[in-house]
This record gives structure tokens, sequence and C-alpha cells, in this order.
């Protein structure tokens, strides 16, 4: 039986070779691999890497000579990098590409860009999951609207090097509530490698928490409004969201993660920290 609660199983994604970890490709991949032999192994998901390091990831997984490794794809080069990436998973025995990840180009109609996005993945996709990051600017319901369309799913940048790239609680909700309206799962990226709401001490930046994140994914599943789930993504007290969290029976749980699937960290040990700080993993 897994010792991580159906809310968090298989929560985050590895990102550790993206910003700020930045972790050496020859250290990452046995890094990743590690975690399967800790007790909190079902808390870890996919190992994310670029597509332009993606021959690399498999190059360092053959050396090991284990299973092939799971990974999911950002593609650096907009639709046109999908197909390759996708099709080099098929044949490599080293990596199973299980998901690839594509950010609309910033142009005046989303809703174009999120079409040749789609078309990309219809071409080439058999039981990989897409994941379309569509920003929130512009008409960024309308490009959602052609991905729920698809049957793909979306992603939300949710921090970054720069304060800029850090959503509002109002914009996090709307995009919850637009995604479930639509029915279309999502994950997240960046910034959420702390369980609660924060301001960062080094840069000032206000940062998501990705257990306000879940929560606010369950009460908009339970039809709870925008100001309901603004108060959620604001709340900073750690204890009055892990005793809601542990309300939740595992019904509830698996349904939110069904919405929610999984948000990309540079470090697992963080999560894992403010998890059992807060009494949520044995």
């Amino acid at each position: 039986m897994s010792t991580v609660p159906a809310l968090f199983r298989h929560l985050v994604d590895d990102a550790s070779m993206f910003p700020p970890g930045n972790l050496p490709l020859p250290e990452a991949v046995p890094a990743h691999r590690a975690h399967a032999g800790t007790p909190y192994a079902d808390l870890v998901g996919a190992f994310i890497t670029s597509d332009e390091d993606l021959m690399k990831v498999a190059a360092e997984t053959s050396k090991a000579g284990e299973v092939p490794l799971t990974v999911s794809v950002v593609i650096t080069g907009g639709a046109g990098g999908i197909e390759p990436a996708v099709r080099y998973g098929d044949r490599s025995p080293d990596i199973d590409v299980t998901a690839i990840e594509v950010r609309l180009r910033d142009e005046d109609d989303l809703s174009r860009n999120a079409l040749r996005v789609v078309r990309a993945c219809d071409d080439c996709l058999d039981e990989e999951i897409a994941y379309v990051e569509i920003g929130l600017a512009g008409a960024w319901e309308r490009a959602l609207d052609v991905v729920a369309d698809a049957g793909y799913n979306a992603k939300l940048r949710t921090g970054g090097l720069d304060a800029s790239l850090f959503p509002t609680s109002d914009q996090v909700a709307a995009f919850i509530t637009a995604c479930l309206d639509r029915e279309v799962a999502f994950k997240c990226t960046a910034g959420l490698h702390n369980a609660v709401r924060h301001t960062a001490a080094g840069t000032g930046f206000e940062h998501h928490g990705f257990l306000n994140v879940l929560l606010a994914t369950r009460a908009s599943l339970d039809g709870a409004g925008l100001d309901d789930l603004r108060a959620l993504l604001d709340e900073r007290d750690g204890e009055t969201l892990a005793t809601t969290a542990k309300t939740l029976t595992d019904q509830q749980a698996e349904s939110t993660r069904r919405w929610f699937t999984a948000y990309g960290s540079c470090s697992i040990t963080e999560p894992y920290d403010d998890l059992h700080a807060l009494d949520l993993l044995s």
C-alpha cells in the first residue's frame, strides 16, 4: 500500500534540469531514478526534459541499463517540434514518452495558434497526452475552446524567474474555472515548489502553493465561485489548508487529481518536506 495519499500521488513531475534548479543531466537522471527507492516514491511523476535534450536523456538512461525512463517532453520549437519528439520516443528503447508539453506562441490570434498545435498532435499522438500552455493574455479562453474541442489538456505557468510570470489569484481562479467548465484537465509549471502560498524571501515574488491549487480545484468541482477560489488561493495558513485536505475522501481526492493532474518542480524534496511538516504524509 502506498504511503502517499491519493491527493498527492504522482503529483510532482521532476523538472530538476529546468531553472532555477538547473541540475546537470548526468546528475538529474540518476537522481530521478533514486526517488523510486524512497518512502515518498509515489509522490513523483514523470521526468521532464526539453526536446533539445531528449536524445541526451535517452543516452544517459541507456548507460545505466535500466528500464525505460518515463518522460514528458517540453517542445521548444512550436507545433513543428511535436512529431519529431514523439517519433523519437516511439523508436527509443530507453525512454517512454508519455506526454508532450507545448506553449502557444505569443501572437494576436491564440486560437489559430492552438489549432496548429492541435492538428500537429492529431497527426502523431497515439496514447501520449498533450498539455497546451495557453497563457492568460488576450483571447486565451478561445484558445482553450480549441484545446477542449480536440480533447487535449491545458497547462498553466504559475511562476518563473520574473515577477511578471506569476499570475494573480484572480487569474488562477479564472483558469481553473474555465478548464473545469470545459472538462479540460490541466497541469501547472514553475513556482509551485511549496505547499502553501508565500512571499519568497530572496525575490519578493508571491508564490502560489500547490496545496492551495489542489483545494481550489476541489472547491470549484463542488460548485464554489471565483471569490471562494480566490480566498483559497490566497490562504497562507498551512494548518488551515492541511485540515481541509484531511477531510477529503479518497474519492474526492481522486476526482480532484483527475483534473489537476500534476505540476513540474525542480525540487522533489521541498514538496515532500512541506507535506511531511503539515502531517499530510505518513
